[in-house]
């Protein structure tokens, strides 16, 4: 034996995680005869809690997903219900996580939706959404729920932002723009507190999302492909995967208060696939999954040098396309489970449930391998958190509440807005209802009023038309800027003139009466601003003819007195 080998060779490292093995769920456990997606984009399209499992489908047009009772497995129903609100394909799909019937879309059509799915799964297609969030200019990649406070959601889109939001009123609480690329991933830490991200410069992020503050900034793999990083929990440190620049798939472990090196950086092998990083903080393993292969690694997490260690891996011949994961809460401690897969099938309409197992001959309730975890209940709300707060999640034993699923049954419906055909239904009973009155008046007045009417109609048509386009969001308030508020300072006179609606105009002596509505934003202001000046300008250049026709008229009256004497 030489002396490098001797080096390196420290004997047999104990941990009770070193025989972990994954067991594929049998045939008739699985769910078959599904369509998955073939969409290239580097997200898992597969989302499960204890209650059910969503996994994206392909579709014509548009985009949808399906979501299935857990013990629903064997083979679907080709016509089986789905998700299809969206207008562009599904790009991610998030469980909230404390609240196993709401789950988080992020689609192609640059929105963001919220669907409250049933207890017993979906009886019809579901196209009503409980809350639409707008903001990204482009696709939105990727979301995730904030893991210890309420109705909080992050999304990430090709517009290069991750914008956060208050799901509960359809608001921005922050928007971050400090990538100048695409971004490839992004990950909380155990209490929400830091946000971060890899990026298409490759460059790995920190940040503190409510502010947007970069806490820590440094340039992670050398690759061109994809990175992906996860939270070690509360350790402090990150995990990132990526390529080398000889393309060579590796991982890396960093100190998230220091990003200028890695504290070990390792390669895996030579695949062409991305690799997704799984934490799990309840026993240290992180598992390492490569899109396009069958393998998943494992490796435990450590406090010191070398900071991870490999354990096994679970080899199958069959790639796989995405993998969704179980929470803990819905793992089986029977048969000692520590983590759940479940594996879309890259060659065929499958998903599999892979069961890792740590093999006790003891059919009690093993304390050691399963430590209070999180629960269903929020440590904060949203309205803490914005304020600055921060808090550990809520933790639960398995061995009293491992069956546990949702705390309380809310659904997030902002105000209910009638739909344009309810509104247009109402409108045409509304006129078939109405009295037909005989008009007496004369015909140039009634022929003023129409057309003054028709005006206002119009009007008012075009601004149901804006509202019944966003019906079912809760619109934010806008945020103006400071000259918004020095005009409505300085054209104060304009909205209490205004507070009948109606302008009285002088213009050329023979147009009548207007209406005219509040101004309610910038733009709107502007409008009546830049209206008003073209009104002052030419009631100017009458005053100014007229006081020159005076002067001439004063003028012939004092040449006429002049020959009179």
């Amino acid at each position: 034996m030489t002396n490098d080998r001797q080096s390196w060779f420290r004997g047999v490292r104990s941990s009770k995680f070193r025989h972990v093995y994954g067991a594929p769920a049998k045939r008739e456990k699985c769910y078959d005869n599904i369509k998955i997606t073939k969409n290239a984009h580097d997200s898992q399209f597969c989302a499960v809690n204890p209650k059910f499992l969503a996994i994206v489908t392909e579709v014509a047009g548009g985009g949808a997903f399906l979501v299935l009772p857990l013990d629903n497995t064997g083979r679907l129903d080709f016509n089986a219900n789905r998700v299809t609100g969206h207008t562009g394909p599904v790009l991610d799909i998030k469980w909230n996580p404390f609240n196993d019937n709401v789950i988080a879309s992020s689609s192609d059509d640059c929105t963001v939706k919220l669907w409250h799915i049933p207890d017993g799964g979906l009886s019809r297609n579901l196209t009503d959404w409980l809350v639409e969030l707008q903001g990204h200019k482009r696709r939105v990649g990727y979301i995730e729920w904030h893991p210890t406070a309420e109705n909080i959601l992050f999304s990430a889109g090709f517009d290069h932002l991750v914008i956060v939001w208050d799901i509960s009123k359809g608001e921005t609480v922050s928007v971050i723009d400090r990538h100048p690329d695409v971004i490839y991933s992004m990950s909380l830490n155990r209490d929400g507190s830091l946000l971060a991200t890899t990026c298409k410069d490759k460059k790995l992020r920190v940040f503190e999302p409510r502010s947007g503050i970069i806490v820590s900034e440094g340039v992670c793999h050398a690759g061109t492909k994809a990175s992906k990083v996860v939270f070690l929990g509360a350790s402090g440190r990150l995990l990132t995967t990526g390529f080398s620049r000889h393309s060579d798939r590796q991982y890396a472990v960093w100190s998230q208060h220091d990003l200028s090196a890695p504290l070990t950086c390792e390669t895996i092998d030579s695949s062409s696939g991305i690799v997704f990083p799984f934490y799990d903080n309840d026993t240290n393993v992180v598992y390492l999954a490569g899109k396009g292969d069958g393998n998943i690694r494992y490796y435990e997490v450590v406090n010191e040098a070398p900071w991870v260690h490999y354990l096994s891996q679970f080899i199958s011949g069959n790639p796989q396309r995405g993998l969704g994961i179980m929470p803990k809460r819905g793992v089986s401690t029977a048969i000692c489970e520590v983590f759940r897969f479940y594996k879309l099938h890259a060659t065929r309409g499958m998903c599999e449930p892979i069961s890792m197992i740590v093999p006790r001959k003891s059919d009690q309730f093993q304390e050691d391998l399963y430590p209070d975890t999180v629960g269903t209940t929020p440590a904060l709300s949203a309205k803490d958190w914005i304020s600055g707060m921060n808090s550990p999640p809520v933790l639960i034993s398995l061995k009293t509440g491992g069956s546990i699923t949702t705390h309380k049954p809310r659904v997030y419906k902002p105000t209910h807005l009638a739909s344009a055909t309810d509104l247009n239904t109402k409108k045409k009973f509304a006129f078939l209802s109405t009295e037909t009155v005989p008009d007496y008046r004369p015909k140039e007045y009634n022929e003023l009023s129409e057309k003054s009417q028709k005006t206002s109609s119009n009007q008012s048509t075009k601004f149901h038309q804006l509202q019944q386009k966003f019906n079912n969001v809760a619109l934010q308030t806008p945020r103006c800027s400071i000259k918004f508020y020095e005009l409505v300072s300085k054209f104060g006179s304009y909205s209490h003139y205004c507070k009948n609606n109606i302008v009285s105009s002088t213009i050329n002596d023979n147009k009548a009466l207007e209406t005219t509505d509040i101004p309610n934003n910038e733009a709107e202001l502007r409008l009546a601003y830049l209206r008003q000046t073209d009104e002052l300008r030419l009631v100017r250049r009458q005053l100014a003819n007229s006081q020159l026709r005076v002067k001439e008229l004063e003028e012939q009256i004092r040449k006429h007195q002049q020959k009179s004497l």
